[in-house]
């Protein structure tokens, strides 16, 4: 018997993947509009998270539960190292700078992973799916709006091991099948589902931070229309075959 991890996952954290889907930041980037500022510090954050979560991963690879769920094939950390040294220059490292929102983001992976190890598959499920589904999507929004070379500035939505949709889909089939094969009593799952929404809050809360950059640079007015109607949520419209950025 399944632990039906995968679609408890997905039902589990809809509202919340709705509601990340939905900040003023991601209504304008998926309308095209990307700031290069507000871009930079996104990318650096997200350099900050995926660094820590995959040194935690790797350091429970040998874990009963988290071990199954660890799939270096689609580490981010090089790509991201990749994506900095082009938007900041060589020096990047020593312009890294967390938001408040992103040091929360990454003192709660560590903190999990040194409490309740099990609790990292949330973090592993909220990130990677999204990168390989919605997050395909987003990178041509970005090379259009950013006027970016063809094969330079968003390293982090490609995946080398994974060059195809076909390859794409199969690995995300066998990432929902390594969930549903993990041996987990219902309170594991619980907490694993209580802690994805959680992982979804912190995501929206960088995107939320980086929000004011964004205002900045836009008449109050644009960003007004922007903004202002919610869209509906790909989880919901598309069931299991989506996922968001």
């Amino acid at each position: 018997m399944t632990s039906q991890l995968a679609t408890r996952l997905r039902e589990g954290t809809q509202k919340s993947h709705t509601a990340a889907e939905n900040t003023a930041f991601m209504k304008c980037f998926l309308k095209g509009i990307v700031e290069a500022v507000p871009f930079k510090k996104l990318l650096a954050n997200l350099y900050l998270v995926y660094s820590t979560l995959e040194t935690e991963l790797q350091r429970h690879a040998d874990h009963p539960i988290v071990g199954k769920m660890y799939f270096p094939e689609i580490n981010r950390q090089a790509n991201l190292e990749q994506d900095l040294a082009f938007h900041y220059g060589d020096d990047w490292r020593s312009q890294l700078v967390p938001l408040k929102a992103g040091q929360v983001y990454v003192d709660r992976i560590l903190e999990v992973s040194n409490t309740d190890p099990a609790l990292l598959i949330a973090h592993s499920y909220t990130r990677y799916m999204g990168d390989l589904s919605g997050g395909q999507a987003l990178k041509n929004i970005i090379r259009s709006a950013l006027n970016l070379p063809s094969d330079r500035g968003i390293d982090f939505y490609e995946f080398e091991q994974l060059p195809t949709i076909e390859a794409k889909k199969e690995f995300k089939e066998k990432y929902r099948h390594a969930l549903d094969s993990l041996v987990v009593d219902e309170d594991t799952i619980l907490r694993i589902i209580e802690e994805a929404n959680y992982a979804f809050g912190l995501n929206r809360n960088v995107v939320d931070e980086l929000e004011a950059d964004l205002r900045a640079v836009l008449d109050p007015h644009v960003f007004e229309l922007l903004t202002k109607q919610d869209r509906e949520g790909s989880t919901e419209r598309h069931g299991h075959h989506s996922h968001a950025a």
